[in-house]
């Protein structure tokens, strides 16, 4: 069986390190295609949708060498440019190989990316900001066919700040001829962290984090040894297991930030934090109450990513707290297994009201996305009984090991 089994009550305290960023290590694996050598990527998460990543890499013709969470591409010679669905259908960030091939091989043959169901995420909006820098596309139900005789800089506005598509102009823009800019762009750190890592190998782009990039194009990058940032979400995940269980959870290797809206939600629920450097400790042991709204939004906006856990959060809280999700349509597929926790929970729309219960009760759910899923195994730390979560592959995506980090934190936790 594919599932975590956990033994709720405990009061978690203790000190866990932060694996390296998921949405910052995937664009990076792409973004090194761009490379005709080496690409040294330090502090890597032995996640499986990096799994995922370096298949499709190794497919395309790079050595990949492992070792813990170093990780070496040797992309000298791509050899392969037609990807197949067994993994560009697994996992979004697949489409992160578009930009970056069209870049160096200047065409791409792809499936339509897959992993977790929260929400249509079409590729639209990369299609049409890319036809403005001479990429053509051929695209059916599945299928993608981008090729680029002539591929040049262009002004992109982007109708949406769409994090995969700034990167994917981004990476398509940094080897083209002339200057792109773009405007309406994501801001989110994934975004920065790519830029820091491409301009430390030769690019040239200005406004990294600001809604316009500017970049010039070169003539090749360079070998670049780079060390990936720590994973906001992942840190408030544990944050969160802090004041879910009224216990105290240092983290250590914190990217502190990047978590301001977060630390802000968690002090207005009575969450007492203490700030050093990288260090973050949480004492839960007050922060039992909710709060009147909350709104996903674009960075710095509260992270869509962390909205499933803070309803699990709220199931418990004093009062309602009503949630209000801007990102992905389909965000809400936590509902139906926290309501057989004893959570009330009630949708309309792209809201949902949660009124906190004295306590849930462990039993049996299914994660159903990799965020959810997450927010399940923090429910089940503060129920009582047993709770199994079904479905663990999907937490795998994102998280190196969560029974091993909660485990060192005191949660009775094991894999089934």
């Amino acid at each position: 069986m594919d599932a975590i089994s956990i033994c709720g009550g405990n009061t978690l305290c203790g000190e866990v390190k932060i694996q390296g960023s998921k949405n910052g290590t995937l664009p990076l694996l792409a973004a090194s295609v761009l490379i005709k050598g080496k690409t040294v990527l330090e502090n890597c998460p032995r996640i499986t949708d990096v799994d995922h990543m370096i298949k499709l890499l190794e497919y395309a013709g790079c050595k990949i060498t492992r070792n813990n969470r170093s990780v070496e591409i040797d992309a000298s010679h791509i050899s392969q440019t037609d990807f197949p669905k067994e993994h560009t259908g697994v996992m979004r960030s697949s489409i992160m190989l578009l930009g970056a091939m069209l870049g160096r091989a200047g065409e791409i043959r792809t499936f339509y990316p897959g992993g977790c169901v929260i929400g249509e995420r079409p590729i639209d909006m990369h299609m049409e900001a890319l036809s403005q820098m001479g990429v053509e596309f051929t695209d059916s139900d599945s299928e993608v066919l981008a090729h680029a005789k002539d591929l040049h800089g262009g002004k992109v506005k982007l109708s949406f700040p769409s994090v995969g598509a700034t990167e994917n102009v981004i990476l398509t823009a940094v080897l083209a001829e002339g200057v792109t800019q773009i405007e309406g762009c994501a801001r989110e750190p994934e975004i920065v962290e790519l830029c820091t890592f491409l301009n430390k190998a030769g690019a040239k782009i200005e406004g990294a984090g600001e809604s316009r990039i500017r970049i010039t194009g070169v003539k090749k990058l360079q070998e670049i040894c780079y060390r990936i940032m720590p994973d906001r979400i992942v840190a408030g995940t544990y944050l969160l297991a802090g004041v879910m269980t009224k216990g105290i959870v240092v983290l250590n290797k914190a990217p502190v930030d990047q978590m301001q809206e977060l630390f802000r939600v968690l002090q207005l629920m009575g969450a007492d934090i203490v700030i050093a450097g990288d260090w973050v400790c949480i004492n839960g042991e007050h922060a039992c109450k909710s709060i009147p709204a909350l709104k996903t939004s674009v960075y710095p906006g509260f992270p869509t990513d962390l909205q499933s856990a803070f309803m699990a959060a709220f199931s418990i809280a004093e009062g309602c707290t009503i949630i209000e999700e801007n990102i992905f349509e389909n965000r809400f597929k936590i509902v139906s297994e926290l309501s057989k926790m004893g959570a009330d929970v009630r949708i309309c729309d792209n809201r949902a009201m949660i009124c906190g219960v004295d306590s849930l009760k462990g039993c049996t759910v299914e994660a159903m996305e990799l965020r959810g899923g997450a927010a399940l195994v923090l429910a089940g730390l503060a129920a009582s009984g047993t709770t199994l979560v079904e479905n663990k592959h999907f937490i795998d995506r994102g998280y190196e090991d969560i029974g091993r980090d909660l485990r060192a934190l005191g949660a009775n936790i094991r894999y089934v």
